[in-house]
C-alpha cells in the first residue's frame, strides 16, 4: 500500500506515468480554512520531522498491521500487487473482525432479545457488548445513547424523520455546508418539502477552500433550528471546527448534527466533549463490515423522539388500537437487527483501540502530508482540492485533477498498475458544482498504507 515512487511500473508518456509513480512508493518486499479559525481537533499543522514517527506507527508496526488484513496480499490483473488507496470509500477488514463474525455463525447464531436458550442469550450478550464498545469508542455517556442502523445514511434519515418532522415548520432554517455528502443533504431536502423549512448553505473560504466560518456565523440566526455538518470533508480533507460551530449554534438555540464518517475511523473523537446533539457514523469505513452504522444522540433528545419504524423489538406493549414503545435505543431498532455486523463493529472498535487512535491520527497526518507533497512535486498540472496540510489540519486524502486527464481515465490507468483509487463526484455533487468541476480523482489512506 505504498504512495510514492515504485519500481517496475512501465514507462508511459505524460502525466499518467508520473501520477502512477507518485501514488506507488517503494513496494513492501513481499509485494515487489479559514485563517485563524478554531479547530475541534488538536492536529499539529507543522510537526517536527520525528514527532509523528515517535508518536505514530513505525514502519515495522505498519508491516505487522498489514499482515492482519488478508486482502492486502491480493494480486489483481494477473500480476499486479494490490495497492489500496480507496479508504475514504470503505476500509479493509482485519482478521480480528473476520474471526468474530465467523464465530457468530459457527457457534451461536441466534436472534437476540427474544429467547432464553443458550444461543440466544450468548448472541444477546455479544450484541449488547458491541454497543458498549461503540459507546466507549466515541465517548458516549451510556450505551443506551447508541442506536444501531444500517449505515450513516439511515442514521441521518432517522433524525430527519423523527426530530425533523417533530420540530421543523415553515420558515425554520437548517444550516449545512456545500461540502456535505449527499446523505446529509437529500434527507433534509425531503423534509423541507414536507415542512417548508429553509435550507441555507455555507460555502468555502476561497483562499483556503475550508468552511467559511464568517459566513457560518452569519447564516445561523434566530430562525435556525439545526446545523448539520461533516466533521471531515471526504473531498477537501479539511477538519471542520466543530466546537466553534456548536458555540455559534447554541447562541441561537439550534441543535447540531455531526456526520463523523470521515473522522471516527481516523482520530480520537468524543461526542460528549464536542457537545453536539446527534452524531452519525458508518462501520465499514472503520474496519467493520458493511451493513452496520450507528446514531449517537443525547439521551434527553432520544427519549423525546417518536419511533422511526414500526415492528417487532421496538415495542413495549401492542394492543388492537395502539402500541407503547420501548425506551431508547430499542425504540429505534425495529425488527431483527444486523447482529453479526454489530458484533463485527464492536471487534473493530477493540482493534482500533488496541492500536490507539491518537497514534493512528499522528501516522495519517504524516502520511497525508507526504502524499500531498509528492503529488504536487511530481505531477505537472495537478490541482489538489482543500487546504495545504502545512497551513491547516487535513485528513489523509487527496481529491485532485490533472490537466489533460479525466478523473475516470486516471483511475482506470492506475488500476492497470494495481492502484485502487476512486473517481467521480464522491456523493458531493453540490461541492463539485461549486468548484466548477464534474469529477475528481481521490486517493485516501489508512493505517495500513506505506510510503
Amino acid at each position: 500500500m505504498a504512495i510514492g515512487k515504485r519500481a517496475g511500473i512501465p514507462t508511459t508518456c505524460g502525466s499518467s506515468s508520473r501520477l502512477s509513480s507518485s501514488l506507488a512508493a517503494s513496494t513492501p518486499a513481499r509485494e515487489r480554512g479559514r485563517k485563524k479559525q478554531g479547530n475541534s481537533r488538536c492536529w499539529s499543522t507543522s510537526p517536527s520531522p520525528s514527532s509523528s514517527v515517535q508518536r505514530g506507527l513505525g514502519a515495522k508496526e505498519v508491516e505487522t498491521i498489514r499482515e492482519e488484513f488478508p486482502i492486502l496480499k491480493e494480486v489483481v490483473h494477473s500480476n499486479k500487487p494490490l495497492i489500496y488507496l480507496d479508504n475514504a470509500a470503505t476500509s479493509q477488514k482485519p482478521l480480528d473482525v473476520l474471526k468474530v463474525m465467523e464465530e457468530y455463525y459457527n457457534e451461536y447464531n441466534s436472534n437476540v432479545h427474544r429467547g432464553v436458550h443458550a444461543l440466544s442469550a450468548k448472541a444477546t450478550d455479544r450484541y449488547e457488548e458491541a454497543r458498549e464498545k461503540v459507546a466507549r469508542f466515541v465517548g458516549a455517556g451510556s450505551s443506551r445513547e447508541i442506536v444501531f442502523t444500517r449505515n450513516a445514511s439511515e442514521a441521518i434519515n432517522l433524525v430527519a424523520y423523527t426530530w425533523g418532522l417533530q420540530n421543523l415548520k415553515e420558515g425554520d432554517e437548517v444550516v449545512l455546508s456545500v461540502a456535505e455528502h449527499h446523505s446529509n443533504i437529500v434527507p433534509w431536502q425531503l423534509i423541507s418539502r414536507q415542512t417548508k423549512c429553509v435550507l441555507k448553505y455555507v460555502y468555502l473560504d476561497p483562499e483556503t477552500q475550508m468552511l467559511d466560518m464568517n459566513q457560518m456565523e452569519s447564516a445561523i440566526t434566530e430562525k435556525t433550528k439545526l446545523v448539520t455538518v461533516g466533521h471531515v470533508s471526504n473531498v477537501l480533507g479539511c477538519v471542520n471546527p466543530v466546537e466553534e460551530i456548536v458555540q455559534l449554534a447554541r447562541r441561537r438555540g439550534a441543535k447540531v448534527l455531526l456526520d463523523a464518517c470521515q473522522s471516527v475511523p481516523h482520530m480520537p473523537v468524543d461526542f460528549e466533549k464536542l457537545q453536539v446533539d446527534f452524531a452519525v457514523c458508518s462501520g465499514h469505513k472503520m474496519c467493520a463490515p458493511t451493513g452496520i452504522g450507528f446514531l449517537w444522540g443525547r439521551m434527553d433528545l432520544l427519549q423525546e423522539l417518536p419511533p422511526f419504524m414500526g415492528g417487532g423489538e421496538m415495542i413495549q406493549d401492542v394492543y388492537e388500537d395502539h402500541s407503547t414503545f420501548a425506551m431508547p435505543p430499542g425504540k429505534f431498532e425495529a425488527g431483527t437487527p444486523a447482529i453479526c455486523e454489530a458484533i463485527g463493529l464492536g471487534a473493530a472498535c477493540d482493534y482500533l483501540d488496541k492500536i490507539g487512535m491518537q497514534r493512528v491520527e499522528d501516522f495519517e497526518h504524516e502520511m497525508g502530508t507526504y502524499m500531498y507533497e509528492e503529488l504536487v512535486k511530481n505531477i505537472e498540472g495537478i490541482k489538489i482540492y482543500g487546504p495545504n496540510p502545512k497551513q491547516a489540519p487535513r485528513a489523509a486524502l487527496a481529491a485532485f485533477n490533472v490537466e489533460g486527464l479525466h478523473a475516470t481515465d486516471m483511475s482506470m490507468i492506475l488500476d492497470q498498475y494495481g492502484i485502487a483509487i476512486r473517481s467521480g463526484h464522491h456523493c458531493t455533487q453540490p461541492l463539485h458544482h461549486y468548484l466548477g468541476i464534474n469529477a475528481t480523482a481521490r486517493a485516501s489512506l489508512y493505517l495500513y498504507n506505506t510510503k
